[in-house]
């Protein structure tokens, strides 16, 4: 079978997923498009310009199957490109705009148009996969939410419900990791070892985790936290100021970022608690990366982690209370330190090896091949 792949922002996690599929799935034949991840507002609206613009081979070609990511303007690709107009197409939302905590200095605008682009593929495709329940039901929620602004001729409640015929949730699958066994429980040491591996920028909750520095030093807790995570030119006020700390009860280390993947992946097999603060994650494979190596997660709960975690891994979540936000994640890292870790969850049953199956599963109902399909309510 010839699958053509479009990726509008390619961005390190797409490429993650992207390689995976192609690597478990070989007895297909995978074509890519992509494009870089800068400038997002100009990538997520004028995709169908740059390809269509190029004259690539791809263009002129009848594939058995579209697979495009959620920033991909499907609706006006499948207008513009006699040769694709035919073809099933699938689109992967490994997020959508719907979700996304406003930017600070971002405009509705800049919102609402990223927001239409995931609208009209959804209802353009003939088949929606979810790397979360979480992401279906917030995009879902988010076509209604913006409907209800708008002055006429909109969609009744509940219109949206129907998207939920032809979507499936399929995980984003881990990379298969040898060796880092689940650790007993108990600290390796006199400290405790976190580290925060996200980008740095305001819808991880940078100024949360701020906060519960503040919080732990108040509190005279033994921390040793580990800044990882890619970074940009312009730092987040929150994490300059972090940075900038007196010493205190917890020491910050913030190593050089660390292109080499082996590296990386045994600085996070040193630690002892992965921690999210996130105001925003669909799947958090940067959490699953590091419960791999053997972190314990301690997360918000919100957004994508109660779809994957059980709740001795969740904090308490505030979103519009940073002070009591923080407090409840203080609190959960001393009973951690002071009665021990809980055990590292499992996630083998998320690695390419046992989501193989499902995904091709999934390719075979996408072609409209009559098969049974897990449903989505």
């Amino acid at each position: 079978m010839h699958i053509l792949v479009l990726s509008a922002y390619h961005a390190a996690s797409h490429d993650y997923w992207l390689q995976g599929l192609q690597k478990a799935l070989p007895e297909h034949c995978w074509d890519t498009l992509t494009l870089p991840p800068r400038y997002f507002n100009w990538r997520i609206r004028g995709n169908p310009l740059s390809w269509y613009s190029e004259g690539r081979p791809e263009l002129e070609t009848p594939y058995d199957l579209i697979i495009a990511t959620s920033t991909v303007d499907v609706a006006s690709l499948r207008g513009l490109i006699p040769a694709w107009r035919n073809t099933r197409w699938v689109v992967y939302f490994h997020e959508n705009q719907f979700a996304y905590p406003p930017s600070p200095e971002g405009n509705v605008r800049q919102q609402v148009e990223p927001q239409m682009v995931n609208l009209y593929a959804a209802l353009s495709a003939d088949a929606l996969w979810f790397n979360s329940r979480f992401n279906l039901d917030s995009l879902i929620d988010g076509c209604e939410a913006l409907c209800r602004k708008l002055p006429d001729r909109v969609p009744s409640a509940g219109w949206f419900h129907g998207l939920r015929e032809k979507a499936l949730v399929l995980p984003v699958p881990l990379q298969e990791q040898n060796g880092s066994p689940p650790r007993a429980e108990g600290l390796r040491g006199s400290v405790l070892r976190v580290v925060w591996n996200h980008r740095w920028e305001y819808d991880k909750g940078v100024d949360r985790l701020l906060a519960l520095v503040n919080e732990l030093n108040r509190r005279v807790l033994p921390v040793r936290l580990t800044l990882l995570g890619q970074r940009f030119r312009s730092v987040p006020q929150a994490m300059t100021d972090l940075l900038a700390l007196p010493a205190g009860a917890v020491v910050v280390e913030c190593p050089d970022f660390i292109e080499n993947r082996e590296q990386y992946l045994a600085l996070l097999g040193e630690q002892d608690v992965v921690l999210s603060t996130s105001l925003h994650d669909f799947q958090g494979l940067s959490i699953m990366e590091a419960v791999q190596a053997g972190c314990a997660p301690l997360l918000p709960d919100r957004l994508c982690y109660p779809d994957f975690f059980d709740a001795q891994y969740r904090y308490s979540s505030f979103p519009n209370d940073i002070e009591a936000e923080s407090k409840a994640l203080a609190d959960r890292l001393q009973v951690w330190i002071e009665r021990g870790l809980p055990n590292v969850p499992d996630l083998s049953g998320l690695v390419w090896s046992a989501q193989a199956t499902r995904y091709r599963a999934a390719i075979a109902h996408a072609l409209g091949n009559n098969l049974p399909r897990e449903p989505v309510s």
